[in-house]
Order: C-alpha cells, then structure tokens, then sequence
C-alpha cells in the first residue's frame, strides 16, 4: 500500500460515515502586545509569565531623563510666553519682517507634514500596525505645527500693523504653542511607563530589566484566558455539514464535561493540496481550517490538544 493510500485510509477511518467520529485540533489565544512608542533602557517589569494582570495596570517602566528634561523645558517656555502676554512689542524693522516671512514658511511645510503623518497613522491604526499612542504623538505634533504657523501670522501682523492689540494676538498664539509643546512633552513623559490594555493572563516576557527595548518591539504579550479559540481541521466530505454559528461539544484531557464552542470561521481554500487534479478519490485528502470560539470559564490552556464534535 502507497503512503497516500494509507493517508486516504485514516481519513477515512476517522471521518468517515454518516456522522463524523470528531475533529482533532487546538486551542489558541487572541495575543495582545505591549511594546514602547519609543525605544529606551527598561528600568522595571512588574509581571512575569503566567501572572494575571488587570487593565490599566503598570507593567513596564523606561528609562525617561530625557523626557522629564522636555517636560521641564516646555513648562519654562509656557512661563515665558505668559510673561511675554504681559510685555508686548511695537512694531519691527524691515529685515524682522522678512526673518518672521521666512520663519512662516517653513512653519507651513512643517504642518503639511505633520499632517500627512498623522493621516499615515490613522490608517496604519485602522490595520493594527501601529499603536494608538502614536496617534496621540501625532496629533500633538500636528496640533504644535498648526500652533507655530499661528504665532507666525500672528506675529507677522504685528510687525506690519504695529498695533497694540494686534501684539496681545501674537502673545497669545505663542502662549498656546508653548502648552502645547508642554502636553507633547507630557505624552511623551507618559508613554514611559507602560500599562496592560486588557486584563488577563501573561502569556511570553521577551526582555528583562537593564536591556534596550526598541520602538515598537515587544516587552510582554498578554492573552485573555477567557477568550479562547478552537482550531480545528475539516475533511473535504465534512465540511459541508459545519457553518459559522453552528454549536459544537468540545473535549479534552481535563476539560469540563459540558465544554462547548460556537464556530466563527471557516476557511475558503484547503490547508493542503495534493500536487495533482481534484478527482472524486482524492479530494478526500483536502482539510479546512476552522475556528470555534470555546465558552467562557472552561480553564484551557493555549496550545492544549483537544477534539471537537457537533452537537445535535
């Protein structure tokens, strides 16, 4: 007998008949990643694998000198534009002009980028590829783009319309802008620490405390204990009997007696194709892919072998 004759053989064995014996697959968990906005040495994690977190709770702290000193700096740049509200100018000379002229145009090309990257994020973030902190960096950044081209204007007002109200504008436009600067410092500042997004299970720490996380690289991966999946594979013959919403009994070493599974999704295209034509005999050797969301409470492991059968 040829090994493909053996293979057919088993399929049929299992799977064959009116009603199916079963499907052999696994379970697998919907993995959450906590990585940094930005790169930098991790001073702390504060869960390991296997320990349950709660959202919102801190799980790494990075290194964040440099981000206290901005915060510090944009701070002392709100107290002088305060101070500046309260001193205003007279009008300038020609060549102030022409160095406010210059100094807006380059404001200008400064806010078009930022708003072309801003609209790079959002749709990278309707994707999943990139955080939403990210978004929050550059909205911000957008935000102090579109503040420095208001000073601008402002101030360019003023010195052709050295008018007393006119610099009380431009006080103000700088006095916006340097807040803010300081909220981007502080989103920066923030995005220092980072905290779980969902509450579960830890599930794999890819790096100890003293080494260089990298922007975006992940830290820890998380997974909801009570969000697990079924994974299983159809025969060819059987999947014709399983449609998405149909209920199924699962069972495994140590699984509750009543575990069951709703299925959410069925593959299109086999998993394996045998390098020859479909024929009646041997599109028995097709397997689909499925996936059944297990039931809630169950207490099933990522990975845990398990078989799944219909239920009537």
């Amino acid at each position: 007998m040829t090994l493909s004759e053996t293979i057919l053989g088993l399929f049929a064995a299992v799977f064959g008949g009116s009603e199916p014996a079963g499907w052999n697959g696994y379970a697998e968990a919907d993995t959450i990643i906590v990585a940094p906005v930005d790169g930098g040495r991790i001073l702390s994690i504060a869960a390991d694998e296997g320990e349950r977190v709660t959202a919102g709770q801190p799980l790494v702290v990075l290194e964040s000198d440099g981000q206290r000193a901005a915060l510090a700096a944009a701070r002392a740049a709100v107290a002088m534009a305060e101070a500046n509200l309260d001193n205003l100018r007279t009008g300038l000379r020609a060549e102030e002009i022409a160095v406010t002229e210059a100094s807006l145009h380059r404001a200008e090309a400064d806010l078009d980028l930022a708003q072309v990257t801003l609209e790079r994020s959002a749709l990278l973030l309707a994707q999943g590829r990139v955080p939403q902190a990210t978004v929050d960096q550059d909205q911000a950044t957008l935000k102090s783009a579109e503040a420095q081209v208001e000073q601008l204007r402002a101030e360019l007002a003023v010195a052709r319309l050295p008018a007393r109200e006119a610099e009380r504008v431009a006080a103000e436009a700088a006095l916006r802008q340097a807040e803010a600067e300081g909220d981007r410092a502080r989103v920066a500042l923030e995005d220092r620490t980072l905290e779980a997004p969902i509450a579960g299970l830890v599930q794999v720490r890819y790096h100890d405390p003293g080494e260089v996380a990298s922007a975006g690289a992940p830290i820890l991966s998380l997974y909801d204990p009570e969000r697990l999946h079924a994974i299983f594979f159809l025969p060819e013959a059987d999947r014709i009997r399983i449609a998405p919403g149909a209920r199924l009994s699962v069972t495994c070493t140590g699984c509750p007696e009543t575990l069951t599974a709703t299925v959410t999704t069925l593959a299109t295209d086999p998993q394996y194709t045998p390098p020859i034509l479909y024929s009646r005999d041997e599109r028995a050797r097709l397997v689909f892919r499925a996936e059944a969301e297990i039931a809630a409470g169950s207490g099933i492991l990522p990975g845990q072998p398990l078989t799944v059968v219909p239920l009537r």
